[in-house]
């Protein structure tokens, strides 16, 4: 889908990934051998078949294959085996620090325990840490179709975790789940967890998505965020706080956010002084991992290698870490020239 050419320069960028589904990275063939292993049933006869059905028209059609996707997850084996998979992938594009989003109420859902998947997902992280050097950690993501109460039961489950956790996020369906919703989760995540906290609003929302989830939700970063561009007084402000985005070029197209690479706003969100990273969401299904995604965004919008070093560096300095694994990799960063 995105064959744009991956420079030497973006190869060795170091980057850091701010904005991926972890459920999102199931690879087709990984779900139809999970699916084999795990007894679980999926209306498509072969890897080949269910990659052919990523034709999306919209969030909710892409949604729809995703929750099929993570159904073939069963055991704490699978969590380990696809978070180690995406950070081994990732690190190939020299992903450094990578945080990801989990879906737990999609599995609580279908009876699986929680311990053995945080766990699992969690002893991946360590691994991966111990064996590349690599930082990052997990985000839980409520799933905005369900109502509050679902949300807070899901954080009262992950207490045993709380200090593994790095942040709170909001993913699903906007349309008719407004941000205003979880509000009480969001403060439970700031005040009694002690999370970050992020959410999607203006992908799918318009620019007064964003606006309540700055307001009542007080996030400290905005998920895509695109639809920001719709107010002008909602884009200085973005410019004047440094509000992050955590924009995700290949998966916009691929939902049909935008038509085209070409007629993406990511030049212009940027060039209006906002902060903004690239992320890759969904690699598996939208076709593109984040080296992916910086080298569309220079083929079809002209990006130097002078600003997709700023775009890199935005990404570190945006992420839910501790300072002194910011100030590592922002060295390594300053030794890359653009």
């Amino acid at each position: 889908m995105f064959d744009a050419p991956i420079t030497p320069f973006i190869a060795a960028l170091p980057k850091a990934e701010l904005h991926m589904h972890l459920e999102g990275s199931l690879e087709p063939e990984t779900i139809m051998e999970l699916a084999r292993r795990n007894g679980v049933r999926i209306p498509y006869a072969s890897a080949t078949e269910l990659r052919a059905a990523y034709d999306f028209t919209d969030l909710q059609s892409f949604l729809d294959l995703f929750y099929l996707g993570l159904t073939v997850l069963r055991t704490g084996e699978d969590f380990y085996a696809m978070t180690k998979a995406y950070l081994d992938r990732a690190a190939q594009d020299n992903v450094r620090h990578a945080e990801v989003f989990i879906s737990p109420q999609a599995h609580l859902r279908r009876g699986i325990a929680i311990a053995p998947l945080m766990d699992n997902i969690l002893q991946a992280f360590d691994d991966v840490v111990a064996e590349r050097g690599m930082t990052g950690g997990v985000i839980v993501g409520i799933q905005r179709q369900f109502d509050e109460e679902d949300a807070l039961s899901m954080l009262n489950t992950l207490q045993p975790w709380r200090d593994r956790i790095i942040g709170l996020g909001t993913g699903g369906p906007e349309k008719g789940n407004r941000p205003a919703k979880f509000r009480r989760a969001y403060a439970k995540a700031r005040h009694d967890l002690g999370w970050r906290t992020t959410i999607h609003a203006g992908e799918e929302g318009g620019a007064d998505f964003v606006c309540e989830a700055l307001d009542i939700l007080q996030v400290d970063r905005i998920d895509h965020g695109v639809q920001a561009e719709a107010d002008p007084d909602l884009m200085r402000r973005l410019a004047d706080t440094g509000m992050p985005l955590t924009v995700c070029p290949c998966s916009n197209i691929m939902l049909r956010v935008f038509p085209t690479m070409q007629a993406h706003n990511i030049r212009r969100l940027h060039e209006a002084g906002l902060c903004i990273t690239v992320n890759s969401d969904d690699p598996s299904y939208f076709g593109g991992y984040m080296n992916e995604n910086f080298a569309a965004i220079q083929q079809a919008l002209g990006f130097s290698d002078a600003e997709l070093w700023q775009l890199a560096r935005n990404g570190f300095t945006s992420a839910f870490m501790a300072e002194a694994d910011r100030d590592r990799h922002l060295a390594e960063l300053d030794k890359i020239t653009p």
